[in-house]
């Protein structure tokens, strides 16, 4: 182990390796297997702090779920990295584990590859295959054939470029789709139902491929450099996995499933270290399209349970993903051999300029500005069409921000001359993108003060026109405690401006409260499926914008654990029956926030940054604003930026730095 391991640091690639050692010693994995996952088991809360108190070892271990490919059969192993024994080794019957990108490279191989599906095109006229892409999905269980239930199978979009660089997304082949059994990369079915002369559109966003008369047509003027730089070097201080910032104190993870997660969250309130989160992560990503029509009836993705996040990762570039004094981490994961590779820059870590963090001007004519920074962590992934780009920002008044931005290239489908359709926007001629919608589940293992913690439901009340209240001005907050998980499945009121409050009721301040953080419901939106959609019942999280659990360390997703080809939600909506006991204890929230997607034509070809995001913010949590001691920015000009000794007002915030 390395000078700086924590028993939350990711799987290495040898220890990767050692499971598929394990593994094929004492079960055979290996030819005819595919690896679907492998992670680290993380050690249990307790494990942790006697690790992080005396130093007591944790020990090493990893979970694998293995496909043997033949029998269609999955299994779960949890192996010991340090003694080499398979601790458990488990057969789970009836389930399909993450489709892997191995699968869906292969598959695309073997489609195009095969005789009946070339001659298929051939008869649409499409002949050169090395432009066409089949680009396999998964399906829900209520969608599958009857003939084709006991197997592991896609469906497939067909897409052809028009040249060897250009954007597959703009070439459609409507009607035409093929299911294909995974195991064996076998063609089950070409579904050839409808044929639409393709319009001429413009679907290119590469530059050489624009047409002339539109890179003719531009307008825009060039920028001038914006450099930022940092002659000493980040404020942030990264050791191994551990990140420390202006008090802020965190583990970053990555593992398969979620992607980046963010671990042990403290911050250092006047040399008091005070836990806020255990553990922070995006469980589920739901991206329904609710358009009923061939090409589209099937088209729901789970982007973190179906194909995972970490699989789907890209490598940040300085300058264009991230800009400034930049660290990055790398992460490591596996192929479905089991095989180790690495992912470089996954992870990237820096600081950003973010205007003013408080400011105010004395009628004396003193000002008093100080400019806010925060820490951003992020990390992009790529999955398929769509990129979403993960961003959690730690500020210096201790507020949180989790923001994510979807970008990337919308599914288009073309239509007939003279035909409509009512569930999409027309993007190009005769071209359509259907409406669709982006639910994602934050799980948020909050530890306010160390815990245990009570959520409330934080509603603000007009107090009614009275002897009191004459005029009709007063409010009141009303603070609700949420004691079950039945009153712990909750949904915004714009009415009452509602937010939820986690609070320690075990600590008094100095002020007399309860020290908090408040999530307030922003990027919230309906699920929109009437009760009884087979498609909700595969992912019940969206009813409801926040769920309260107890913490259970198998509870990690919301809609279980196996969401490929799945019937029913085996996550949240199962556990929650239980109703059991959220009063001050050990608390999970599940948020769901995200992105409904009315298409635009301004989202064609590529899309523009859609940006949604969160906020935690303390509320009470400390005795004042935290960030009283920032210090101010250094002047650039004599003028600015005076202090109150000076007694002189600053005439130009913006060339010193200090203002916006």
């Amino acid at each position: 182990m390395t000078d700086t391991f924590h028993p939350l640091d990711p799987l290495s690639a040898d220890e990767f390796t050692r499971v598929t050692q394990i593994l094929a010693g004492a079960h055979g994995v290996g030819d005819g297997w595919r690896y679907t996952s492998i992670e680290m088991a993380e050690p249990d809360k307790a494990a942790l702090a006697a690790y992080d108190t005396d130093g007591t070892p944790c020990e090493r271990r990893a979970e694998a779920t293995v496909l043997h490919c033949a029998a269609n059969a999955t299994y779960k192993a949890l192996v010991s990295l340090q003694s080499g024994e398979v601790l458990s080794w488990e057969h789970i019957p009836g389930v399909q584990p993450n489709v892997t990108v191995d699968e869906w490279e292969e598959a695309d191989a073997a489609l195009r590859a095969h005789p009946d599906v070339i001659a298929a095109l051939a008869r649409r006229g499409i002949t050169d295959l090395d432009l066409v892409f089949m680009d396999t999905w998964t399906y829900g269980d209520v969608l599958i054939p009857d003939k084709w239930k006991d197997r592991r199978i896609g469906w497939s979009d067909t897409w052809v470029r028009a040249s060897e660089d250009a954007n597959p997304y703009a070439g459609p082949v409507n009607g035409f789709h093929c299911v294909i059994d995974l195991n064996t990369m076998e063609l089950l079915e070409i579904e050839d139902t409808f044929v639409v002369d393709r319009p001429e559109i413009m679907g290119e966003y590469l530059p050489h491929l624009l047409p002339e008369r539109l890179r003719e047509s531009f307008s825009r003027g060039p920028l001038k450099p914006l450099d930022i730089t940092q002659p000493d070097g980040p404020s942030f201080t990264l050791d191994g996995n551990l990140l420390k910032w202006q008090n802020w104190s965190m583990r970053v993870g990555f593992n398969y499933r979620e992607g980046m997660t963010i671990h042990a969250v403290t911050y250092d309130d006047n040399g008091t270290e005070r836990k806020i989160a255990h553990r922070l992560s995006f469980a589920e990503m739901m991206v329904p399209y609710r358009d009923h029509c061939d090409d589209h009836y099937r088209r729901t993705a789970f982007d973190i349970g179906e194909w995972g996040l970490g699989f789907m990762t890209t490598s940040l570039e300085l300058g264009c993903d991230c800009l400034g004094e930049i660290r990055y981490l790398d992460a490591t994961l596996h192929n479905s051999k089991g095989e180790p590779y690495t992912i470089k820059n996954a992870i990237c870590i820096h600081e950003e300029d973010n205007a003013v963090l408080w400011k105010h001007v004395d009628h004396n004519g003193d000002a008093q500005v100080r400019r806010m920074r925060r820490l951003t962590v992020s990390f992009h992934v790529t999955v398929a069409n769509y990129e979403y780009l993960t961003y959690w920002r730690f500020y210096q008044d201790g507020n949180i921000e989790c923001e994510v931005r979807a970008t990337g290239i919308m599914v288009v489908s073309h239509l007939n001359p003279g035909a409509t359709n009512d569930h999409g926007t027309i993007v190009d001629d005769r071209t359509y993108a259907p409406f669709h919608q982006h639910f994602l589940t934050a799980r948020m293992d909050l530890d306010i003060d160390g815990g245990p913690n009570t959520v409330y439901q934080s509603d603000t009340e007009m107090v009614p026109v009275g002897p009191d209240n004459p005029y009709g001005l007063s409010l009141r907050v009303r603070n609700t405690p949420l004691r079950t998980e039945a009153e712990g499945k909750q949904n915004p009121n714009f009415q009452a401006q509602r937010a939820w409050k986690i609070a320690n009721d075990n600590v008094t301040t100095a002020l007399g409260l309860h020290p908090a953080y408040k999530l307030s419901p922003a990027g919230a939106f309906p699920a929109m499926f009437p009760e009884d959609s087979p498609i909700l019942a595969r992912c019940e999280a969206i009813k409801h914008s926040l769920w309260v659990t107890p913490y259970a360390p198998d509870e990690r997703w919301p809609a279980g654990e196996f969401v490929n080809q799945n019937k029913a939600d085996t996550g949240l909506a199962v556990w929650t029956k239980e109703n059991r006991n959220i009063e001050n204890t050990d608390v999970v929230l599940w948020y769901t926030f995200g992105i409904h997607h009315i298409t635009r034509p301004e989202d064609w070809p590529i899309m523009p940054a859609d940006i949604v995001s969160f906020w935690l913010k303390p509320f009470g949590f400390f005795d004042r604003n935290p960030s009283l001691d920032v210090a101010p920015s250094p002047p650039k000009s004599s003028s600015c930026c005076a202090t109150e000794s000076t007694g002189s007002a600053a005439q130009d915030d913006s060339a010193c730095g200090c203002g916006h």
